[in-house]
């Protein structure tokens, strides 16, 4: 039942909403009404009374996306208490009130300003109300209402999660599962077919195929196979409008690999091989290498081989490389040129790993053959034995034959062979050798005793070729001649105590021997006294014929004073060819014994060691001594370096002493300094001055070439020369220059002394003249003075006149 209310909102709406949103309306009529109807019964037995509603509606609806020109027209709202005389006034509140959607206070019709996107809200929740419009009062209480957003188709399919990657085994059935994508649509799935989406396959066609409704890729081809291509490229379409004409769409990529799975066999790429070895090739070298193609992956395409069969499988074997899995061929035994020159070989390649799937495929193996021809080589000569031994009687002359080795060429040219002994094996040049027949020969007599075996090595060497060689050990024994005589076993003494009483017949000692020589069956020593000492009444001695001997005391005590040791002789013999026989002597000494037969001292008086010093004692000494002597040295030579003044002077005689000055002289006032009369004096300082250094036994006279100058000469420059010349000759000179002093001008010189502390006051009464003959060395002083003196007579004729 509709009241008339809702019969005009209802007016109003028919025209924006769908004939399905009308039922809706007519529901929530119809469920409002219901509800007002139980309001009406009540409790039984009560009287209720319905208060009556002014207006009544629940939800409105608008499309979105509208793009009209003008506002839409959501709906109109309505009281019964409004009589149309403009006193009531509608108040819309709520989201987007004002803003989305306003309302005419007067008429009540709501619009909506914007456009809207029901992805972004779809549904706006409004709150309604009449009010006088003179007095805001409100005519009836407030009323809720919700304002739909119709969708419409303006979001395509999306694939959130493309790109999408998947794998599938190679040779899979038709039907086989892939992957199943999936797409969203942000339309509303509740309102037609906007949100239903259909899937379609764009690119991949005819390998595989999806099923529209739920994604899910499948293959379409069988026998698809990864060598022949392994990556597809697929493009997968979502339509929705259910995939009629209109709807938007969307797509994504797929790619697809195929793996790998075991389906091909191995494969030799020949069925015959060609290999080649040469004969002086050693066992584990590598002959050839070949590989079988499996274009399989990982375990799949792994190969094993082996050998199976052939004449060669004794003489080479097989392994894998691991790193590129090929089948290496290696020599297992020597081959030889000369006994066989070719070898024939089969190999077995197969897969270890075996799919069950595609068993019916196989075999999954291959076999190949290998042809193996041996190559001639150069070999050195061969001995006919491995190794030699020879004997040889010791003593030997040299030259005797000790045995022959015989090697030969294996090579087709059976070249010649050369022998020779290395001198490293045979340093002391014992044996020599044959170079034509290798007969081995003694080159100086051998002993057995010294060295009995000797080893040493034969080369061979072919001629011709490529003279290689090879070597032999010769083991030579040195057989044994009875050429050395028996000796005691030991040297030990025999003491015996001289307080002890000895019976007669007392054995003191047992005596066996010795033979440097082998001691060969049923040999054997025998003992006899010397026949010096046959028949002494000391001792006697037994052959117990054994090899050994004993020896009796025949007397009952012995005394050290009488005789303290006693030297008994005695013959060895050996029974050799030719029989050796020597004289060994016992020592028997006599010896202090106490009460227990305990030997204490076996000499006639014991030796007292000298008191005295220690031997560490006496190193320090003689340590002490050598120090003293080298400080002695030390100090001297340090005495003998100090230096001492080459020249002696008197103490009062300083004329030569060098004072060095950091101010400037005081000129001609200064006279505190050196003794001004000894300068004066020439005569004060005795004319030599002796050496410290040289002390001369006389005084040699002054050469009369080369005396002083005369009284009456003025030449300096010669004065001085003739000084040097006499200090040059002089013999008890050092030989190193000095410095000469000269403080005087010479005897009966004409100029006088030039020094200014014997000038009288007055210059004037100076002549200089006689600078002038001196020499072009007092050429500058003459100038000097003559200038003074001849501007001082200028001065005074101006003066006079």
């Amino acid at each position: 039942t509709l009241t008339k209310t809702s019969l005009r909102v209802l007016c109003y709406c028919f025209g924006y909403i769908s004939p399905s949103q009308v039922l809706e309306v007519c529901a929530d009529v119809c469920h409002l009404s219901l509800h007002r109807h139980k309001q009406k019964v009540g409790k039984e037995g009560q009287v209720l009374h319905r208060s009556k509603r002014g207006w009544v509606w629940n939800q409105f609806f608008v499309i979105e996306e509208y793009t009209g020109p003008d506002p839409v027209l959501v709906g109109r709202l309505h009281s019964d208490v409004d009589s149309g005389d403009g006193n009531i006034k509608y108040i819309l509140s709520g989201e987007g009130a004002g803003t989305i959607f306003v309302i005419d206070d007067k008429t009540g019709n709501i619009h909506a300003t914007k456009t809207l996107d029901r992805e972004e809200q779809a549904q706006y929740t409004l709150t309604a109300q009449a009010v006088a419009r003179d007095t805001n009062k409100p005519l009836e209480p407030p009323s809720e209402f919700i304002v739909k957003v119709q969708d419409i188709n303006d979001n395509p399919p999306e694939f959130p999660h493309g790109p999408y990657y998947a794998r599938v085994p190679e040779m899979s059935n038709v039907g086989t599962s892939v992957l199943q994508v999936t797409a969203t649509d942000a339309d509303d799935p509740t309102y037609g077919n906007s949100a239903r989406l259909v899937y379609s396959i764009l690119q991949g066609q005819p390998y595989f195929s999806v099923e529209p409704q739920t994604g899910i890729i499948r293959t379409a081809l069988p026998n698809m196979d990864r060598e022949a291509r392994q990556e597809y490229d697929v493009v997968i379409q979502a339509k929705d409008m259910g995939g009629h004409m209109g709807g938007l769409s969307g797509t994504t990529e797929v790619k697809i690999t195929l793996t790998d799975v075991n389906d091909n066999p191995p494969k030799f790429p020949q069925s015959v091989y060609s290999m080649s070895v040469s004969e002086d090739k050693v066992a584990g070298e590598e002959v050839g290498r070949l590989k079988a193609k499996d274009p399989d992956l990982g375990d799949n395409g792994l190969v094993n081989y082996r050998l199976i069969d052939g004449d060669g499988i004794n003489m080479f074997e097989l392994t894998t490389d691991s790193e590129t899995r090929e089948a290496v061929i290696k020599l297992k035994k020597m081959v030889d040129f000369e006994t066989k020159r070719s070898y024939t070989l089969k190999v077995e390649g197969s897969n270890p790993h075996i799919d069950p799937q595609f068993l019916a495929w196989g075999p999954y193996k291959d076999e190949a053959t290998i042809k193996i021809s041996v190559e001639d080589a150069d070999e050195p000569p061969v001995f006919i034995a491995s190794s030699y031994t020879f004997e040889v009687e010791e003593n030997a002359p040299p030259g005797t034959p000790v045995g022959r080795v015989h090697a030969k060429d294996t090579d087709v040219a059976n070249n010649p062979v050369r022998y020779m002994i290395p001198r490293y094996t045979d340093v002391e040049q014992f044996f020599s050798i044959n170079a034509e027949d290798g007969m081995i020969t003694t080159t100086k007599p051998l002993d057995r005793e010294t060295q009995p075996w000797h080893n040493i090595s034969v080369s061979a060497t072919e001629i011709g070729g490529h003279h290689q060689d090879t070597k032999v050990r010769v083991n030579i024994k040195v057989k044994d001649v009875n050429d050395n005589p028996p000796e005691f076993a030991t040297n030990n003494e025999v003491l015996m105590c001289e307080t002890k009483q000895y019976l007669h017949s007392f054995v003191i000692e047992t005596l066996s021997a010795v033979d440097k020589d082998e001691m060969a069956y049923r040999q054997h020593f025998t003992f006899n006294l010397a026949p010096e000492v046959a028949h002494n009444h000391n001792f006697s001695l037994k052959d117990n014929r054994d090899s050994t001997a004993s020896i009796y005391v025949l007397r009952k005590g012995f005394s050290r004073l009488t005789q303290d040791v006693y030297y008994l002789p005695i013959e060895i013999n050996d029974n050799g060819i030719p029989a050796m026989s020597s004289t060994n002597t016992l020592t028997i000494r006599v010896c202090s014994c106490d009460s227990k037969d305990t030997i204490l001292s076996c000499n006639v008086e014991p030796y007292v060691l000298p008191a005295g010093l220690s031997t560490g004692a006496l190193i320090a000494i003689l340590a002490c001594i050598v120090i003293l002597l080298a400080i002695v040295v030390l100090f001297v030579a340090l005495r003998r370096q100090k230096k001492e003044p080459l020249i002696v002077f008197e103490e009062e005689d300083i004329r030569e002493n060098i004072i060095t000055y950091d101010d400037e002289g005081g000129g001609e006032e200064d006279t505190e300094a050196f003794d001004i009369a000894t300068l004066q004096n020439p005569d004060g300082a005795n004319g030599f001055l002796p050496r410290k250094d040289i002390k001369p036994e006389l005084q040699y006279p002054i050469r009369p070439g080369i005396g002083r100058p005369a009284a009456n000469s003025v030449d300096v420059d010669d004065f001085i020369k003739t000084r040097i010349a006499e200090a040059d000759s002089d013999p008890t000179a050092p030989p190193y220059d000095s410095i000469q002093i000269y403080g005087y001008e010479g005897r009966g010189s004409l100029a006088g002394s030039l020094s200014s502390l014997e000038s009288v006051t007055t210059e004037s009464d100076l002549d200089y003249d006689y600078l002038q003959s001196w020499g072009p060395r007092f050429k500058k002083l003459a100038d000097l003075y003559g200038t003074k003196d001849c501007s001082i007579n200028d001065a005074d004729d101006g003066e006079d006149s």
